[in-house]
């Protein structure tokens, strides 16, 4: 069984530190403020989760089993970020992040079932169930937060 590139373990991890930051300012700060950090939330948890549906793109587009499994991997977690993204103003902020919540852990469901296929190496699904967990720690202190109706407004 390969090893991930310790690069790709870095560069996962490091494209944490954004989600976090925007976390921690749409659960922290008041007003305007924490409004942005929100929004910039929202944002960069779309464009995460689209990238983790291209991974599945690419695999799908290089070949092998489950091609038309894999192409809807790859993009169905993209059309949800965007319809998070849509969904924030109209629906407020909660929706857009339930619907984050939801996308980040169906993809990484869908992932554990694909590698008990044997479609996916065991150090790419443990490097997404710790990706997954902290982001959807994140999402769900964020959305607690408003929920609760502190500091945030969009």
């Amino acid at each position: 069984m390969p090893r991930l590139p310790p690069l790709a373990v870095l560069l996962a991890v490091l494209a944490l530190v954004p989600l976090l930051c925007c976390a921690a300012g749409a659960a922290l700060l008041p007003g305007d403020q924490g409004a942005g950090y929100l929004a910039a939330l929202l944002s960069y948890g779309a464009v995460s989760l689209s990238f983790f549906g291209a991974v599945h793109w690419g695999l799908a587009l290089a070949g092998g089993r489950g091609t038309a499994r894999r192409l809807l991997l790859g993009g169905l977690p993209a059309l949800a970020g965007w319809v998070a993204l849509l969904s924030a103003a109209p629906l407020g902020p909660g929706v857009a992040l339930g619907l984050l919540l939801a996308g980040f852990l169906a993809t990484v469901l869908a992932e554990t079932r694909a590698w008990r296929r044997g479609a996916l190496g065991r150090g790419y699904l443990v490097l997404r169930w710790v990706w997954s967990g902290i982001a959807l720690a994140a999402l769900a202190v964020v959305t607690l937060v408003h929920a609760a109706g502190l500091h945030l407004r969009f």
